[in-house]
């Protein structure tokens, strides 16, 4: 184990180097202060940061780089400007986006923030940041049997990546419990029970770089789904159908052995405390014909808890969940139409339902959403508050004629965080609401009218 931290950090100090002349002029942040919690399998960074400008060209964008590791697994950049002093404080809300630099050192990948507006020379300026990361606790050792506790680590900076001159800041970690194999020490460095902390550190000239390790123990639910599908079906007759198809998996340290259930439900404080037998779903309120199964049939091992402002459904799989092990199932409820179908000032009609994954801390590298629309509806629009991939598709479902069309978005790496309304803009003329029903009458009436015929007309060849 030693060995392989060390061959870490020595990767790592071969990487990244401090590069004092490829600062960026204008800015320079005159206090940082990062908490990073480590509670979860989900990584949240928390930064504040004090913004100055020290040239005399006004400022409108603040950079954040990351390394090229940390990059490939961000799910989530926030940004806001705090507004007011102490009681009166305010947060706005920012724009960010991912950018290039012509010269970033080590393939140091950048965000950049705009502020609300340009930060003249003297001005400061305090920004609260949130960025998540998934897939970054690394179980170690790999495999564990059922009576062991999962350990993981985590690797990171002590400082603060930057490509401004950082004149003070401090960087502390959450971690679960107290139970800590090892943790990289660079002074100054002070532990107390699950919190470390490092720093403060003075006068950090731009991309400085001090990589650390942290071996910890982890037995929080390790739940990733590897590919959510849901299908969100609107009907102008009363209400929303959602149909939601999961390939569940836990993404923790692979279970090595054989599994004993008798051990397991005998001992359910020592035995398989990094495994998960439930999940909890947090379903809109009003929810109704809700229902839970795989592919042998229903599972009825579920309990669905309802009330005026939301609606939790805790599912429990058929067998309970170690490290390496996978389980597809079905979710499927109904909602009313007006809680989420409106019609907008201009005449269309859009709907507004929540993104991301029902289950709670839970991670999806691939989520598919398809918004089916009534038959007849025109000039589809969405409206996101990142970015998606869009398509269209065409469905046929009953007594369909032209189809329906159906929305499709396509979102990888997606947290709770995503969790957030997002709306669907159509047109929809009333007169094909009468499609369905005049096609049944006249169904029924060509029926009559052939028995009729039928009825009282003679084939026979006698006069």
């Amino acid at each position: 184990m030693a060995a392989i931290i060390f061959s870490l950090l020595a990767l790592s100090l071969s990487f990244f180097t401090v590069i004092s002349s490829s600062s960026l002029p204008g800015l320079q942040i005159l206090q940082a202060e990062r908490q990073i919690d480590l509670t979860s399998h989900i990584v949240r960074v928390y930064l504040t940061l004090k913004v100055e400008n020290i040239e005399d060209a006004p400022a409108s964008t603040v950079l954040l780089a990351f390394p090229p590791a940390q990059f490939d697994h961000l799910a989530l950049v926030k940004a806001a400007a705090t507004v007011g002093k102490k009681r009166k404080k305010s947060y706005v809300p920012l724009e960010v986006n991912p950018t290039e630099q012509p010269s970033s050192p080590n393939g140091t990948k950048y965000y950049a923030i705009s502020l609300l507006k340009p930060l003249l020379k003297g001005e400061t300026t305090t920004l609260e940041i949130l960025y998540v990361f998934t897939h970054s606790l690394e179980p170690f050792p790999v495999e564990i049997s059922q009576s062991e506790s999962q350990l993981v680590y985590y690797h990171d900076s002590a400082i603060i990546l930057s490509p401004y001159h950082i004149k003070q800041q401090a960087t502390l970690v959450k971690i679960p419990s107290n139970k800590v194999e090892s943790f990289t020490q660079v002074e100054p460095t002070h532990r107390s029970g699950n919190e470390l902390r490092y720093g403060p550190f003075e006068d950090q000239h731009p991309y400085s770089y001090s990589p650390i390790i942290i071996h910890f123990e982890n037995n929080n639910p390790f739940a990733v789904v590897e590919e959510l599908e849901r299908e969100i079906e609107v009907s102008h007759w009363g209400s929303v159908q959602v149909t939601e198809h999961y390939k569940l998996a836990h993404a923790g340290a692979k279970h090595k052995g054989v599994f004993s259930r008798v051990e397991y439900q005998s001992r359910p404080g020592g035995s398989g405390v990094s495994s998960f037998k439930h999940l909890l779903a947090e379903l809109p309120p009003r929810v109704h014909s809700v229902y839970y199964r795989d592919d042998i049939g229903n599972i009825s091992s579920s309990r669905l808890r309802t009330s005026s402002k939301k609606s939790e459904l805790l599912i429990e799989p058929r067998y309970p969940l170690f490290g390496g092990w996978k389980a597809t199932f079905v979710i499927g409820y109904g909602v009313p139409l007006q809680d989420f179908l409106f019609e907008s000032s201009a005449g269309a009609r859009y709907l507004n339902y929540s993104f991301g994954c029902p289950l709670a801390d839970t991670v999806v590298d691939k989520l598919t959403i398809k918004v089916v629309l009534p038959e007849g509806s025109q000039d589809p629009s969405v409206e996101v508050p990142f970015a998606v991939k869009q398509s269209l598709e065409t469905k046929y479902s009953y007594l369909d004629v032209i189809g329906r069309t159906v929305v499709v978005l396509e979102k990888k790496n997606v947290v709770p965080d995503h969790n957030v309304p997002f709306q669907v803009h159509y047109k929809f003329n009333p007169i094909f609401m009468l499609a369905e029903p005049l096609m049944l009458a006249s169904a029924f009436f060509l029926f009559f009218i052939t028995c009729v015929a039928y009825l009282h007309i003679d084939l026979s060849l006698r006069k």
